[in-house]
């Protein structure tokens, strides 16, 4: 039986999801529950970051991009940010 990778989110993203507006909150919100919580290849899906980003892992929503990392021992994704593409790598 495959294992099914739960979300979490990082006070930094929790915080940037309440400051977007509420269509798009709703947007992402259910992006991430229709395609990462519970699924069992959350590789397949984004791309890996490199740089300083290096370890984490980007998912396309539209302009949004949200930064996660992936703990394959804890069957865990932490949501670590999100935000519009032209300012999420700041």
């Amino acid at each position: 039986m495959k294992k099914t990778y739960k979300v979490t989110y990082s006070d930094r993203a929790d915080k940037a999801l309440h400051k977007l507006d509420r269509p798009m909150r709703i947007l992402i919100m259910s992006w991430i529950e229709k395609n990462l919580v519970d699924c069992t290849e959350p590789r397949r899906i984004g791309k890996a970051l490199t740089g300083q980003f290096k370890g984490s892992w980007r998912y396309r929503v539209g302009d949004y991009r949200i930064i996660a990392e992936i703990k394959d021992e804890e069957v865990l994704i932490l949501v670590v940010d999100v935000g519009h593409r032209s300012d999420i790598y700041r």
